[in-house]
């Protein structure tokens, strides 16, 4: 299940975040416009944008929520390979994303400090 879903959400993700999704959303848009006067821009009219809308915005962020936490996971994981493979570098930073707010504050104080001093 996971495996499928995984395809599913990062093929997904590809193609309606493509330049053609756009195009094809903003002709459903133009359509639903064009119509407005047919359908006397009565309630059923403007349900019918409402909905379609709402069911797609709603489903669009569980697969763009997928695809970003994986994307975090190999950045992370990416991020942590280069800090282990350089030899002055602090391995406490490895899994940083699992510290502390108060660990991550003061490792920001620290490096506003150099930033400081740096200039």
């Amino acid at each position: 299940m996971n495996a499928f879903f995984r395809r599913f959400a990062q093929k997904t993700a590809e193609i309606t975040g493509s330049a053609w999704a756009f195009v094809v959303a903003l002709g459903m848009i133009v359509v639903w416009l064009v119509t407005g006067p047919l359908f006397h821009f009565s309630d059923t009219w403007q349900l019918v944008i409402n909905t379609s809308t709402t069911i797609i915005t709603f489903l669009m962020v569980f697969l763009i929520q997928n695809a970003q936490n994986r994307e975090s996971r190999a950045l992370h994981l990416k991020l942590d390979e280069l800090i282990r493979a350089v030899q002055d570098a602090r391995n406490t930073m490895v899994d940083l994303e699992e510290a502390s707010d108060e660990e991550i504050e003061a490792l920001e104080e620290e490096f506003r400090e150099v930033k400081k001093k740096a200039r």
